[in-house]
């Protein structure tokens, strides 16, 4: 006999440490934009992802730096924000891309990737993130690529 029960008698773990600060972050955020209003502008989001990439470690940092300067000079109609305490690039308020760290979640690789907002369908699959050791010229080209069309 099946045991129906296998599927819930897992007990639910919760949201992880790094989860949980990803939430806290976002919240700051929101309060933060909340309360700047209309005095909220492009020059203040973009000096907080600065600052935000110059918090990470080392090889976060160059991969942070080296995606800021290829979304800006692909890309510029994309306005830099925080989301989640991460780099990300938002137009009309919608984010596009992100990047985040691996040292974010743990995780062996940082990530980069799109929202649904971005224009990159293909077919009926396409890929919408990208594990990061680090970037050859050949992936800088194509990551400019890909956010050229995410916003065409």
């Amino acid at each position: 006999m099946k045991d129906t029960n296998a599927a819930t008698s897992k007990s639910y773990e919760g949201f992880t440490d790094e989860e949980r600060g990803a939430m806290k972050e976002r919240a700051r955020e929101l309060k933060s934009a909340a309360r700047r209003g209309t005095r909220a502008g492009k020059v203040d989001e973009e000096a907080a992802v600065l600052e935000k990439i110059a918090e990470m470690s080392d090889a976060d940092r160059v991969l942070g730096e080296r995606l800021h300067a290829i979304i800006k000079a692909n890309a510029p109609t994309l306005s830099p924000k925080l989301w989640y305490g991460m780099p990300a690039y938002a137009k009309d308020g919608k984010v596009v891309c992100f990047f985040q760290t691996a040292q974010k979640f743990n995780a062996r690789y940082a990530t980069f990737g799109f929202n649904d907002t971005a224009n990159l369908d293909e077919g009926t699959m396409w890929p919408t993130a990208f594990a990061l050791t680090k970037l050859t010229k050949a992936d800088e080209a194509r990551i400019g690529a890909l956010v050229k069309r995410a916003v065409g």
